[in-house]
Order: C-alpha cells, then sequence, then structure tokens
C-alpha cells in the first residue's frame, strides 16, 4: 500500500512525472517521499540535458530512455539506507544497484545506480555523466572537471570545437540551474520517512 505523502511526492504538480517502471518500484518499495520528490527533481533535469543534447549534438549516441531511467532511479537505494537522504554516505549506491537488478531491471538501465557518483572513473560514458551531471545541476551544484568530462565526451561525438561545446553546456547548466530553488523547495516539502 502506497502512504499517502509518497503519492503526493509522485503525482503532485512540479518536475515531470517519472516513467511508470520507477514509479512501480518506488511504490513496491514505500519509499520515501522525499526520495520520490528528489528522483522527480532529478530526472526532470536530466529531460532537459537530454533535449539539449539532441538538439545541440545529434551525432551523439544519447540512450535517452537509459538516461531517463538511470535520472529516475540513481538513488533508489536510498529506500535502504534512509539515514543517507539527510546525511551522507554510499552504502545506497550498491544497494541500489542491488535492488534494481533483484527486481529484473537489466543492467544497462541499473547500473546508474552506482555511477551516478562515480563520474570521474575511467570508462564511465556520456549516458553516465548526464545522469551525474543532472544529479548536480538540479540543485544549481556546478563541478568543473564533471562538465569538462561531458565536453569532452560531446566534443569528440560531435567534432566540435571543445570551446564550443564548452559554452553551450555553460549556457545550458547555467539556466537549469536557475531553476534550483523551485526544486529544493518541491523536495523539501515531502518529508524523510
Amino acid at each position: 500500500m502506497t502512504s499517502a505523502a509518497l503519492r503526493r511526492a509522485l503525482t503532485d504538480p512540479g518536475p515531470r512525472p517519472l516513467p511508470d517502471e520507477a514509479v512501480r518500484l518506488l511504490e513496491e518499495l514505500d519509499a520515501p517521499p522525499r526520495l520520490a520528490a528528489h528522483l522527480r527533481a532529478v530526472h526532470d533535469v536530466a529531460a532537459e540535458l537530454v533535449a539539449w543534447a539532441r538538439e545541440h549534438h545529434p551525432s551523439a549516441d544519447v540512450d535517452a530512455e537509459a538516461v531517463l531511467f538511470g535520472a529516475a532511479t540513481h538513488d533508489i537505494g536510498k529506500a535502504r539506507h534512509p539515514s543517507e537522504l539527510s546525511g551522507p554516505g554510499a552504502e545506497h549506491e550498491e544497494a541500489g544497484y542491488e535492488l534494481l537488478r533483484e527486481r529484473g531491471v537489466e543492467e544497462r538501465l541499473a547500473r546508474f545506480a552506482r555511477t551516478h557518483a562515480s563520474w570521474d572513473d575511467p570508462g564511465v560514458g556520456l549516458d553516465d555523466l548526464l545522469v551525474s551531471l543532472a544529479d548536480k545541476v538540479w540543485k544549481a551544484k556546478r563541478v568543473t572537471a564533471l562538465e569538462q568530462r561531458v565536453v569532452d565526451a560531446l566534443a569528440a561525438a560531435s567534432g566540435q570545437e571543445p570551446w564550443q561545446v564548452f559554452m553551450a553546456l555553460d549556457d545550458a547548466c547555467d539556466r537549469l540551474a536557475a531553476g534550483a530553488d523551485r526544486r529544493l523547495a518541491f523536495q523539501s516539502a515531502y518529508p524523510v520517512t
């Protein structure tokens, strides 16, 4: 049975709705409402980043379905480690990956629960970087090294000069960061438990 607060966090006006499969998983877990609100905020920013990448870098191989599902579930392990909703911790990363795999989510979609915080690892691809970027920019946090990795990946895919990609990405991140107060207020409106 889904709590009323979780139902509101999933359906109230605000950031765009999560994919149906993510909603189903959060309801099955009776996830904390704050977690659902956070996932909606990050998913919303990820959708904007995917649209931006498709418009400005159509030759980049962005798996929109994977990025959007990844953003919608990247912190799902916090359902098992709710103290990490209001404090530091990384136990939710592996727990989230395991939780998704246990429920039949394929590797290409479950991986974001692990990779969203390890964007600086070698071999992390553009899709993972976009989820990591969304997880920072939603609250107006700018991480230069992460943004540079996104720039490098997009420049390599598109053949554009890195400085051109940087300028466009910087503008997009500034625009997205401008909505951080609204997203933070949305998330804060829901209880941690």
